[in-house]
C-alpha cells in the first residue's frame, strides 16, 4: 500500500531502491543532487575502472560538463560519446557508430559505460555495452522522468527496428542507477507530461492507492519538491519489485507493458517522431486498454472515466484525435501490433484490467475484436 502522505524531513536525503537480483542486483539512487556521488560510486564498485559516457546532443549541453568534472574529481579516466538527439537514433547505424567509438576509447572487459540520458540513450548505451566485448558493465544516469522511472531500471536495452518499436535488444542489468531529480529541471513541459504517463501506469497496473494519490497531487509531481520524489520512488519500488520476480519477461513482468501493446502501434505509426512521444503513447494505450477491458465486462464502475479524467487533466492524450497528424489505418495497425514481442505464435497478448490497480495479462485476445475496437476508435 502507498503511503498516502509525502514525508519531507529528509528529502535532501537521497532514496536508496534495491534490485534484488542475486549477483546482478543493484541500487537505484534517487534525489536532487545525487549525481555528485557518481564518482565515488563508481570507485566503490569498480575501483580503477576507465569510463565512456554516452550521451545526445541535447542532453550532454545541459548535463555532460559536470558530469565530466564529477568523474575528473574522483580521478576516474574518462572520454564521451554524443550522438544525435531523439527516438531516431535508436536505429542499427548509430549502434553501430556506438559501438565502434567505445572499442576505440580502449574501453576493456573491466571498464564501464555511463549511459547519461533519456530513454533512448539508455536503450542504445545499455545494448552496445550488452554488445562490446561480449558484455561490459554500465551505469545508468537517467536525465527524463521516463527514463528515471521505468526504462533504466530493469535491463532492457535495444533499438528500434523498421518492423516494429525495441525489436532488437538484449537483458542486460546496469550495476547503478542514479535518478537525479534535479536534471528533471531542464526537461520541456511536454517531456515531463509524457514521463508522467508511466508514472501513472505503476497506479493503475498495481496500486490503486497510489492512483488515488496522484489525482490529487499530480500538480505538486509536476512543480517538483518531495511529491515529486515520492512518485519517482513509489514507480521505482513497484519496477524493482517486478523485475525481481521475473527478470525476462516470462509471467509478471509483462504488467509493465500496460497500455505498451496499443501505444507501440501508434508510436511507430507516427514514425517514432514528435508527433506522439513514447510516454504520451503510453497514456493514450492505458486509456484503450480500459476501455476494451470495459468493453468486455471486465472494468465496472467509474474506473475507465477516472483513468481518461487524470491522464487528460495531466495533460495527456486520451484518444485517437488526440494524436497529431492522425493515425495509420487499421490493416496498417494490427500489422504492427502482431510484430509486438509478446505476441506468442501469432496469438495477441495484452495487459487488461479489472480496474484500477487490477491489471492482468490476456494472452489469448482475438484479434478480430482489436480490429473492430480499433477501427472504432479511429472512425
Amino acid at each position: 500500500m502507498t503511503a498516502p502522505q509525502v514525508s519531507q524531513s529528509h528529502a535532501h536525503e537521497p532514496v536508496i531502491v534495491p534490485v534484488a537480483l542475486a549477483e546482478r542486483a543493484y541500487d537505484i539512487v534517487i534525489g536532487r543532487g545525487a549525481v555528485a556521488t557518481l564518482g565515488a560510486r563508481i570507485k566503490a564498485l569498480r575501483p580503477n575502472a576507465k569510463v565512456v559516457i554516452v550521451t545526445d546532443a541535447t542532453v550532454g549541453k545541459h548535463h555532460l560538463a559536470a558530469v565530466e568534472d564529477i568523474l575528473k574529481s574522483a580521478g576516474i579516466a574518462h572520454s564521451a560519446i554524443v550522438v544525435a538527439p531523439g527516438e531516431s537514433s535508436k536505429n542499427y547505424a548509430t549502434f553501430e557508430t556506438v559501438c565502434e567509438a567505445i572499442i576505440a576509447a580502449r574501453i576493456e572487459r573491466n571498464d564501464l559505460v555511463v549511459a547519461l540520458g533519456g530513454g533512448v540513450i539508455g536503450d542504445l548505451a545499455g545494448f552496445a555495452s550488452a554488445s562490446v566485448r561480449r558484455g561490459l558493465d554500465f551505469v545508468q544516469v537517467p536525465t527524463s522522468l521516463l527514463a528515471q522511472v521505468d526504462s533504466s531500471v530493469g535491463g532492457k536495452t535495444g533499438i528500434n527496428s523498421r518492423q516494429g518499436k525495441n525489436l532488437v535488444g538484449a537483458f542486460h542489468q546496469p550495476i547503478l542507477v542514479i535518478a537525479d531529480t534535479a536534471m528533471l529541471d531542464t526537461l520541456s513541459p511536454r517531456e515531463f507530461r509524457a514521463g508522467y504517463g508511466e508514472v501513472a501506469k505503476y497506479g493503475l497496473l498495481g496500486d490503486a492507492d497510489f492512483f488515488a494519490w496522484l489525482e490529487t497531487n499530480w500538480r505538486d509531481v509536476h512543480a517538483g519538491g518531495p511529491a515529486r520524489e515520492h512518485a519517482i520512488a513509489v514507480s521505482c519500488r513497484a519496477k524493482a519489485a517486478i523485475v525481481a520476480r521475473d527478470e525476462r519477461e516470462t509471467g509478471d513482468r509483462a504488467l509493465l507493458n500496460l497500455g505498451h501493446t496499443f501505444g507501440h502501434a501508434f508510436e511507430a505509426g507516427a514514425g517514432y517522431s514528435q508527433r506522439l512521444l513514447h510516454g504520451e503513447a503510453v497514456a493514450l494505450g492505458c486509456v484503450l486498454a480500459f476501455e476494451f477491458s470495459e468493453r468486455h465486462g471486465l472494468v465496472g464502475g467509474n474506473s475507465v472515466a477516472r483513468v481518461r479524467s487524470h491522464l487528460a487533466d495531466a495533460g495527456l492524450p486520451t484518444k485517437v484525435s488526440d494524436v497529431e497528424g492522425g493515425v495509420p489505418d487499421v490493416d496498417r495497425l494490427m500489422d504492427l501490433i502482431a510484430q509486438d514481442k509478446k505476441v506468442k505464435r501469432g496469438k495477441l497478448t495484452f495487459i487488461l484490467a479489472r480496474g484500477i490497480g487490477e491489471a492482468f495479462v490476456a494472452d489469448d485476445v482475438d484479434p478480430a475484436d482489436v480490429r473492430t475496437f480499433l477501427a472504432e476508435k479511429i472512425a
